[in-house]
């Protein structure tokens, strides 16, 4: 701390001089850092929780946002691979596990065989709607509730319950309770085995710097009209020795998806120098 002694008129001045420089500097210095938070949003409405879980604290851009519950569109794989994993319906991360069906589909990177890594990087619905069958609406409820996944509502069909449609309703989570999960997740409060939340952590990883290690899952929800309204991107980072647990998602604007999502978590994280 700064001792500053009086001893006359001149050292008051100076005093004054001192606080009117601190205050300018942090103004400009808040400032900054607004400008940063409200440029990389864009024209999209977002969620963005980050929970710092050194310092317990946590801070939300829009609150109202972050408590809506929204479909979890393809970030739901983070718990359908876990579950897979626990009931034995998936082996390892590196061993054979989808079989295409040879259905030719939009997406080039569905139209093979696939590892669980490779299904998971790719995103490929296939896989993950033939895994939700094997798993079954009997046992995939039960670990709704045992996990406390946000509406725990499956019943637009156990292939499709995480996928929003004009014409379903489906399982919906917000952006506080993806971070809450996320950290029974990393506290191992959830009920999965050291060996499949060690396999999941490791096909989570996307990116890997001298600053920090990014962990994460996009999704993407579709309109009637076949454009992407709603993007998602969950997970953590580790910088330091400080691990931060974040959840955004994104609507409005031209095209929000999980690829957009990603990218403006990214660059918010480079922007703090944690990655």
């Amino acid at each position: 701390m700064i001792e500053i002694k009086s001893s006359g008129r001149f050292s008051m001045m100076a005093i004054k001089i001192y606080l009117l420089f601190i205050s300018l500097f942090l103004l400009s210095t808040v400032s900054s850092a607004q400008e940063i938070d409200q440029a990389i949003w864009k024209d999209y409405s977002p969620a963005f929780v980050v929970y710092n879980r050194s310092t317990e604290k946590s801070s939300t851009v829009d609150p109202v946002r972050g408590s809506q519950r929204l479909a979890p569109c393809s970030t739901f794989k983070i718990y359908n691979t876990l579950i897979g994993l626990e009931l034995g319906l998936i082996k390892g991360a590196d061993e054979p596990w989808y079989r295409w069906d040879g259905v030719k589909r939009d997406i080039e990177g569905w139209n093979q065989d696939l590892t669980l890594r490779e299904a998971f990087r790719v995103s490929a619905v296939p896989a993950y709607q033939i895994l939700a069958r094997d798993v079954g609406a009997v046992r995939m409820k039960e670990y709704m509730e045992k996990i406390d996944y946000g509406s725990k509502d499956i019943s637009a069909g156990i292939d499709i319950f995480w996928l929003p449609r004009p014409d379903t309703i489906s399982i919906k989570i917000s952006a506080e309770e993806q971070v809450d999960l996320l950290n029974k997740f990393l506290d191992g409060k959830l009920p999965f085995s050291e060996k499949n939340i060690a396999i999941l952590r490791d096909i989570m990883q996307i990116e890997k710097t001298e600053k920090g290690t990014l962990y994460g899952k996009t999704g993407s929800g579709m309109g009637a009209d076949g454009k992407w309204n709603l993007g998602w991107f969950v997970g953590f980072l580790e910088h330091g020795g400080s691990t931060y647990v974040f959840a955004c998602n994104i609507t409005g604007g031209e095209n929000p998806s999980g690829i957009v999502a990603k990218k403006i978590v990214i660059e918010y994280f480079k922007a703090q120098g944690l990655l």
